[in-house]
């Protein structure tokens, strides 16, 4: 596409993206109406990030693809915005939430009943009959502000929406529902598509001649995104994608198996899915004989079906409790908080953001061994497997060594951990892992769930259906299953050593600039180290952090994340936010929920960053460093500004028209 936007600065810049065929209007003689959905599907990958908190160019642009989907849904319904609130869920969670709701209040739609096997249930229900108090299923996203005693829940749809919601599947299933509006309901119904086995899909590629750090080299060129041109106050720049901890793009590879295996009959999809259990089996130390394979629509629902599964094991003698870390995601602090009858202990870490196991001990003693709290007995330990704020991995096997000796259970949530380091659960003596497909380059709305055989409490029924809804998203499984496969190829040894090269240049760098304070580790020869993936959270000591990414935004044309990264708790903790102060925070974000509050700018890598990118980031970091506040409101940023306004609607405009 291109597009072209005056300046002010007395030049006029193109903007294009990365040249695709421009969909067929369905009246033509095209009878393929995936060509056209998948062209839509392409155009969003090329500028894709997470939603919502986001400060680049890509999040701007996503945001708003993602938030006009629920108009779309709502125009084809024929109801009115003001009246009703579209939420997306994947199926089994559907199911689950129109339990609470009267039958005259909702409307449901999905991708499903139009033969897309996207996963995808939108509900638009009418505003004043949402269910009140706490959500069915909590985690990232569904709460506004977090503290260890109280919660403030998120407005819907927020609250509803636990976890990264299905973005790219949900822009895609949007785009349908505009093409069958005009075209008919029957459009993608017996489409004929080149049939392939679940082989050719997962395994047969362009570079499956390449392994190792060639591979690595090679599948970097084909990153989709690579190399669109955003607006900067410096002209037009390559856009540098530095927010992979919240959400990664994905590769040429991904992206073909995910349109392959969704257009496939149903027999090859099931093919597709029991491989790609193999697949991650493999890639996880996890024997099939001894771990269910379950696919979610993401880690947040994963976690929440073991908190589910475990409100249901309470007897009569004992009392539930479960220990997590003062560093954890909220998708697995939230979820125990909302199991009846249960407490929840949080475990202190060190000031590098190593969970405390001298405590840990002690707790698993004195509840288990020596019953010093009456029938309370902890029954799961739950923690992260990598800080999606300090960065830092886990010492998983001593945990695992001292909670099994206990008794007790450990869940893992490797949302951060799987695309960066080997996981190995059976070695690990790991009973539950979790994880998101779109962490580990493949963001098409699936995750999993890992579950030791026998541990998982649903009757043969809800687990079914357990299986069906998250199995209903055929392509997103083939893509992440593709992902993994990849990464296999190219050695999660090679990956390792290559972040952390980048990871250390990124911290020497950062050191180096006067008012930048680094949390966590900040030396790249502390023994620590070794044991911290390329997460790194910042502060400018003059400037609030949503400014600092917004900035790296507009000069550089650098995408970052800024708040507190859905680990409230972890933030305040290095913020040194006290209870006065929390308490005011309460308040302020009760009466004024507009406003921002004071977090952490947080600059995480992946396997498409290079030394460049690290280059690029030290430099404009130091231009923003002598930059006053004054000077940050001079004239030319806010020109750009406009022109990443256009820049975004243009998009848009592209996707949905």
């Amino acid at each position: 596409m291109n597009e072209v936007f005056s300046t002010e600065f007395g030049t006029s810049d193109v903007l294009q993206l990365n040249e695709v065929e421009k969909p067929v209007p369905l009246d033509s003689k095209i009878t393929d109406a995936f060509t056209e959905l998948e062209c839509g599907i392409f155009s969003a990958l090329e500028t894709y990030s997470n939603v919502h908190r986001g400060s680049g160019h890509f999040s701007m642009v996503t945001t708003q693809l993602f938030e006009q989907a629920r108009e779309i849904v709502l125009e084809y319904l024929g109801l009115n915005k003001g009246n009703y609130v579209v939420i997306f869920l994947s199926p089994r969670r559907a199911k689950v939430f129109i339990q609470q709701l009267q039958s005259e209040s909702y409307r449901t739609i999905s991708s499903q009943d139009f033969g897309l096997s996207l996963g995808v249930t939108a509900l638009a229900v009418k505003r004043n009959k949402l269910p009140k108090g706490i959500p069915f299923h909590a985690g990232g996203g569904t709460a506004r502000l977090i503290s260890k005693d109280w919660i403030i829940w998120a407005r819907s749809p927020d609250k509803f929406e636990a976890g990264t919601p299905a973005i790219i599947n949900i822009i895609a299933f949007a785009k349908a529902l505009q093409m069958i509006k005009f075209s008919g309901k029957d459009i993608f119904q017996n489409t004929p598509a080149e049939k392939l086995t679940a082989s050719e899909i997962l395994y047969h590629d362009e570079l499956e001649k390449f392994s190792g750090r060639k591979l690595l080299d090679e599948l970097r060129k084909t990153l989709i995104g690579r190399g669109v041109q955003v607006p900067t106050t410096e002209g037009l720049r390559t856009f540098i994608n530095l927010d992979n901890s919240a959400s990664t793009p994905t590769f040429t590879a991904v992206w073909k198996a995910f349109q392959q295996a969704y257009r496939q009959p149903e027999q090859i999809k099931q093919e597709i899915i029991q491989e790609v259990k193999s697949i991650c089996s493999g890639f996880l130390g996890a024997p099939l004989a001894e771990y269910d394979m379950i696919f979610t629509s993401n880690a947040t629902e994963a976690i929440n079906l073991v908190s589910e599964s475990l409100s249901r094991e309470a007897d009569d003698t004992t009392e539930t409790v479960v220990v997590n870390t003062l560093s954890e995601h909220s998708s697995n602090d939230l979820p125990w908080r909302i199991i009846p009858n249960c407490s929840l202990v949080t475990l202190a870490v060190n000031d590098r953001g190593f969970a405390d196991l001298n405590e840990l001990e002690k707790l698993l003693t004195a509840y288990n061994q020596k019953a010093l709290f009456g029938a309370k007995r902890i029954r799961l330990v739950a923690v992260n497997g990598a800080s999606n704020v300090l960065g830092v991995c886990n010492n998983l096997e001593e945990i695992s060594r001292m909670v099994h000796q206990h008794g007790a259970r450990l869940l893992v949530d490797a949302a951060q951990l799987v695309a960066h380091r080997k996981v190995n659960m059976e070695q690990c003596g790991i009973d539950y892992l979790a994880f998101s497909a779109h962490k580990v380059y493949a963001p098409f709305g699936s995750g999993m769930l890992v579950a030791r055989k026998g541990l998982l409490k649903f009757n043969t029924e809800e687990l079914d259906l357990i299986r069906t809804s998250g199995e209903e998203n055929a392509g997103g499984i083939a893509a992440l299953g593709k992902a993994l496969v990849l990464m296999q190829r190219i050695g999660m040894d090679v990956i390792q050593e290559d972040e952390q090269a980048l990871t250390a240049m990124a911290l020497r760098g950062m050191s180096q600039i006067e008012g930048l304070e680094i949390y966590g580790i900040k030396d790249p020869e502390s023994s620590g180290f070794s044991n911290k993936v390329g997460v790194i959270s910042f502060a400018s000591k003059s400037k609030m952090a949503t400014l600092v990414g917004k900035e790296l935004a507009l000069y550089g044309g650098i995408g970052v994340r800024t708040g507190c990264h859905c680990a409230h708790i972890i933030v305040k903790h290095i913020l040194h936010v006290g209870p006065g102060l929390e308490k005011f925070q309460k308040l302020i974000v009760t009466f004024f929920p507009k406003l921002s509050l004071p977090g952490v700018a947080r600059v995480s890598l992946g396997i498409g960053n290079s030394e460049s990118d690290v280059d690029h980031l030290i430099q404009v970091l130091e231009k923003i460093a002598g930059k006053s506040q004054s000077q940050s409101k001079d004239a030319k940023p806010a020109q750009v500004k406009k022109l990443m306004n256009d820049f975004s609607g243009a998009i848009v405009r592209r996707i949905y028209t």
